[in-house]
């Protein structure tokens, strides 16, 4: 399993930390941090059933509207989340390969086996949030997501949640 260190248990000394230390910390090293450590244990995660995260993006959407999507519509969909350059045709044609898409009249569907491979990329996706989350009460994490939607809204960027 992959697993991403405690930073409390590294340096118990500082596991409560004041609000005015808080405060002083700098949002840039934080925010880099948390998405560099959750990235990283997703990818690993994704890796231990030879997936991508494009992969799996494409499985959530293929999954959630059987039939709907094309490779032109999808493509266009998480091009905007990409950050590795995906080729998505290379995506499609892997996963394809692999018998667990198929391509009928345009569309995208998963397969009996991409559903399988879905579930289980999922579930390991789920023990990295599980830790990413451990003793981070739901207020918490939804207070610290407006937080963050807010501040890339305040500097010009999309505050809004994704579809």
């Amino acid at each position: 399993m992959t697993t991403i260190k405690d930073p409390t248990q590294a340096h118990p000394a500082q596991a409560h930390p004041t609000q005015a230390q808080l405060a002083a910390q700098p949002i840039g090293y934080w925010a880099r941090e948390a998405a560099h450590l959750t990235m990283g244990g997703l990818r690993t995660a994704l890796a231990e059933e030879n997936l991508t995260q494009p992969h799996w993006w494409t499985l959530n959407h293929t999954a959630a509207a059987p039939a709907h999507w094309t490779r032109t519509t999808l493509t266009e969909k998480l091009t905007a989340y990409d950050d590795q350059n995906t080729d998505f045709d290379a995506v499609y044609d892997d996963l394809t390969a692999r018998g667990w898409l198929t391509e009928t009249d345009g569309t995208l569907t998963l397969t009996d086996h991409g559903e399988a491979g879905r579930l289980r990329a999922r579930d390991r996706n789920a023990r990295i949030h599980e830790q990413l989350r451990r003793g981070i009460d739901d207020a918490q994490y939804a207070a610290t997501i407006d937080t963050l939607r807010r501040m890339v809204a305040n500097l010009g960027g999309n505050g809004e949640l994704p579809q």
